[in-house]
């Protein structure tokens, strides 16, 4: 066991004090790990929109102070009582959401829902005991998403980590632990797009680029890209997006553009977006007979989806995807193998790196649409 193991841990993090106020680098205290729990050195974080929106806290519950942060790298510093698959010095990724082995859905084939750990953004304290493992002053701040990776180091729930291949290079390998995960799998295992398919992506960010990176691998023969930002086209390119589509380009709706392309529609969209417009737009926009829609984004609380009964009718399939249909524990170490063998590209996606005294650049960056994923190196 390590020398800190059951002792309390000090070290700095970037709090979220406030709602749309910058990030406080703070030296905090961090508890050892309770029944079923883990504590994490984390080494390499990126910034997600996920973070942005819930440190915005425009569209849910605010819950402040809190420590946000959820795509990351980093090694096992110490384990609570029962925990046996994980030992200190394992090389790891934290994920939002886990696997708990035991619950329906972890015993399905087809779920990744756990019901012990699917993601809850409401809750800012641990399962087990209902308290915060962070404090500054004696005073508790909360955890994000299960995970609260913007610290040096965290506490998270043993079905929330995955050991990974010590070999894998961890400033490359965090960006897989959400956004990566999430396009590169609602692609690959529920889209599952045939050699020499047309495939539609709407929404360029990271999570559409890893769904268009998806359909790169699985042989698409056009990969179909629309956005609002035109901007966002070029840096497409790599991913295997060889058309764009900007909706704010034609006097028609966007459906009717890609089917007159495509001879009566793709064989399969991804959505990435969120807006339920565009959802609506991916579903319409697959081939009649044969088409399948998948829905990645999230919606806005009281977003309704509309469209006529015969859509289905003429077999056209609408699908949801959770984090790419992974489980975490199960398929991400799988995941990391085929980036370590060349199978799938990472390096692209990382387009900026600060350090962690500079983690408010990440979000200027972010608030700015520039680049795609921004590293953050936590300076130990």
């Amino acid at each position: 066991m390590s020398n800190t193991a059951g002792k309390v841990i000090k070290c700095k993090a970037a709090v979220a004090w406030e709602a749309g106020k910058p990030l406080v680098i703070e030296e905090v205290e961090v508890a050892p790990p309770q029944k079923h729990e883990v504590r994490l050195k984390i080494l390499y974080n990126a910034l997600c929109h996920t973070d942005v929106y819930f440190w915005e806290a425009k569209g849910q519950n605010p819950l402040f102070p809190r420590i946000l942060g959820h795509e990351a790298a980093g090694i096992v510093e110490s384990v609570g009582e029962g925990v046996t698959e994980l030992r200190p010095g394992d090389h790891v990724l934290p994920v939002f959401t886990g696997e708990c082995r035991e619950c329906a859905h972890c015993k399905s084939e087809e779920s990744n829902l756990c019901e012990l750990l699917r993601i809850n953004t409401d809750r800012g304290t641990m399962l087990n005991d209902g308290k915060t493992r962070f404090s500054k002053d004696g005073k508790p701040i909360y955890h994000f998403v299960g995970t609260s990776t913007f610290s040096q180091y965290t506490v998270s729930h043993v079905g929330s980590v995955v050991k990974i291949n010590p070999a894998a290079p961890l400033d490359k390998v965090c960006i897989l632990s959400c956004g990566v995960c999430t396009g590169f799998g609602a692609t690959v295992n529920v889209a599952k797009p045939k050699k020499g398919s047309t495939v539609a992506i709407f929404g360029l960010g990271a999570v559409g680029l890893a769904a268009a990176e998806g359909a790169r691998v699985s042989g698409a023969s056009r990969i179909i890209g629309v956005d609002l930002n035109s901007n966002r086209f070029e840096a497409a390119k790599k991913f295997g997006v060889s058309e764009f589509v900007n909706p704010k380009d034609h006097n028609k709706p966007v459906q009717e553009v890609i089917a007159e392309m495509t001879n009566g529609g793709v064989d399969r969209s991804v959505e990435c977006t969120g807006s339920v417009q565009a959802m609506i737009s991916a579903f319409e926009c697959v081939h009649d007979g044969w088409g399948v829609a998948v829905l990645v984004g999230v919606p806005k609380k009281d977003d309704e989806f509309k469209t006529h009964p015969m859509n289905f009718l003429q077999e056209r399939t609408l699908k949801g995807a959770f984090y790419g249909n992974y489980k975490p524990r199960t398929d991400l170490p799988g995941v990391v193998e085929k980036y370590m063998n060349k199978e799938m590209e990472v390096d692209k996606f990382i387009t900026h790196s600060v350090s962690l005294s500079e983690i408010n650049k990440a979000f200027e960056y972010m608030l700015a649409g520039q680049g795609i994923r921004c590293i953050i190196r936590m300076e130990h």
